[in-house]
């Protein structure tokens, strides 16, 4: 998996290491992503193999995801140039290369989701990539509000039943992915069980800038509702944010009634099909990085 520039010999495609990772988050970091303190170890132990960038003369310079889930579906992010190389053409190679490189990785017409920011749109549809709709950075402030006391931490459920829900939901399956984002440090997973099957899922975790929900999935806005009052709850007084899917407008109304306001927001675009799923049950998508 480790190839040159097609324009400067001198750059090298390849995968990075679990050390490198934490730089590409660092860098995220610096684009004002916010990302989770504890997002790599999530990341790296969903596909070690996902995580790519490119070097010259010895050093850094980009990196990118190129995440597979069990060949079904590949995920693309974490696309960074380093902001002093910007504007010399290395990304768009580099963006090709790792286009090609996770559809070697895949089964034959498997499709490849990703989250561009709006103002790349056009360079993705330029790489095969169809829009789909906006998922939109939501922000306020957690609140301490009455919880429902039936909710149960997700760690404590049983796990089939977890990847049977998110699965439903993500379109694919991602147990790796799951077996530690539903146990997030110094945050909280519930999830509404109904006795025998789950009816609806969510997590909130501490980021660099105060909490992140993600994903919040679930079957009515009611149950949505009593989800993110208890997420919300857990990150009381500090800076709260949900990356909603527009075209669930039951989302953006719980967005709004919470007070939360638009400050960032992605492009879902997919190469190939784009799986068809229930929308109206997807409140929050899990991350921008990895879907």
């Amino acid at each position: 998996m480790t190839s040159s520039s097609p324009a400067d010999p001198k750059i090298t495609y390849r995968p990075i290491t679990r050390a490198e990772l934490d730089t590409a988050v660092a860098w995220a970091a610096a684009e004002g992503w916010n990302p989770g303190l504890h997002d790599a170890d999530t990341f790296w132990a969903t596909d070690p193999a996902g995580f790519v960038g490119a070097e010259r003369d010895g050093e850094l310079i980009a990196t990118g995801s190129i995440v597979s889930y069990g060949g079904a579906f590949g995920f693309m992010g974490f696309f960074i140039v380093r902001p002093d190389l910007r504007g010399a053409g290395i990304g768009r190679d580099f963006w090709i290369w790792r286009r090609d490189t996770l559809r070697a990785r895949l089964q034959p017409g498997a499709a490849i989701g990703m989250d561009g920011v709006f103002a790349m749109q056009p360079f993705y549809a330029r790489g095969g990539f169809a829009f789909t709709h906006r998922n939109l950075r939501m922000a306020g402030r957690g609140k301490t509000a009455p919880v429902d006391g039936t909710l149960r931490e997700l760690s404590t459920l049983p796990f089939p039943a977890v990847v049977a829900y998110d699965r439903k939901r993500f379109g694919f399956d991602r147990a790796a992915f799951l077996q530690r984002w539903i146990a997030p440090a110094n945050g909280l997973a519930l999830g509404a069980w109904n006795g025998d099957a789950l009816q609806g899922m969510g997590v909130v975790r501490p980021c660099l800038d105060g909490f992140k929900i993600g994903p919040l999935f679930a079957d009515s806005p009611e149950i949505a509702e009593a989800l993110f009052t208890a997420l919300s709850t857990h990150a009381a007084g500090r800076p709260l944010f949900l990356d909603t899917p527009e075209n669930n407008p039951a989302a953006l109304a719980l967005a709004a009634k919470h007070g939360l306001v638009e400050v960032f927001g992605c492009a879902r675009m997919y190469h190939g099909a784009a799986p068809v799923l229930p929308w109206n049950h997807i409140y929050g998508v899990s991350t921008f990085e990895l879907g």
